[in-house]
């Protein structure tokens, strides 16, 4: 099974039609049909490791601002506890625990609701221990490696680009965005992965696109599950509202 990395942006791309929301529709029309997802968000972090086991995960309205329509869209998908229980059992990087109290969070569920509008595969949520670094994600990533080959589709959702506070309501772009932008592109391509890593070397652009890196960690989850021979592709790569890096991408 391919691995995807979206860059998800404003909420609502979940409810407007437009070219990002219709690239991940097309991404995931080219995908053989998984049996299960395993999701990594950018919105669900934890003091240590947790994989949701509940059999009907809520939809979570985690933003504010936004219109009512948005806080009534509801992606009524089934969780997986056989998946989460695989998730314990590959994991050895660190313990996994087994999740009752979360859900499916924005970007889980924004981005899924494009891709699977039917809500009819089973959809499970890994967390981000925001107490651990950059080295410490990928090498989870690395050890989910054994779920593609049994049909599991996994996703990282965040943005390699994600400043909100110099975003501004528009189409543009900072320089330094898309210098890092870039840079992140060069080193996906190479397969310099050890340079993505340590994305806080290269200066003030990095700095300035990753302040907080809750949005940068899930591309290392699928960054390290490429294998020998699995061909990367883009299919969005823009950056806009200043600040915000919509590349996404697809391994395999």
């Amino acid at each position: 099974m391919p691995a995807l990395f979206v860059g998800h942006g404003s909420p609502m791309n979940a409810v407007e039609e437009n070219g990002f929301s219709r690239a991940w529709a097309e991404a995931a029309g080219s995908l053989p049909r998984p049996e299960s997802i395993l999701c990594v968000s950018a919105h669900w972090e934890t003091a240590g490791t947790r994989v949701t086991a509940m059999e009907r995960p809520r939809t979570i309205h985690d933003f504010l601002g936004f219109p009512k329509s948005l806080f009534e869209v509801e992606y009524p998908a089934s969780g997986s506890p056989g998946l989460a229980r695989l998730v314990r059992e590959t994991v050895r990087a660190t313990p996994v625990r087994e999740d009752s109290g979360w859900g499916l969070d924005h970007g889980a569920w924004s981005v899924l609701r494009r891709m699977f509008p039917a809500a009819d595969v089973p959809v499970v949520q890994l967390s981000l221990d925001r107490t651990k670094g950059p080295a410490f994600h990928y090498a989870v990533g690395r050890e989910l490696r054994l779920l593609r080959e049994k049909g599991v589709l996994i996703v990282g959702s965040g943005n390699i680009v994600h400043n909100l506070g110099s975003m501004v309501w528009r189409d543009t772009a900072y320089d330094w965005a898309v210098e890092f932008d870039e840079r992140m592109k060069e080193f996906i391509l190479s397969g310099d992965h050890g340079a993505v890593i340590a994305y806080p070397e290269l200066g003030e652009a990095a700095r300035l696109s990753v302040p907080t890196n809750e949005h940068f960690l899930p591309l290392l989850y699928v960054l390290a599950l490429q294998d020998e021979g699995d061909r990367i592709g883009f299919f969005a790569e823009q950056v806009t509202l200043g600040s915000i890096s919509m590349r996404s991408l697809r391994i395999g």
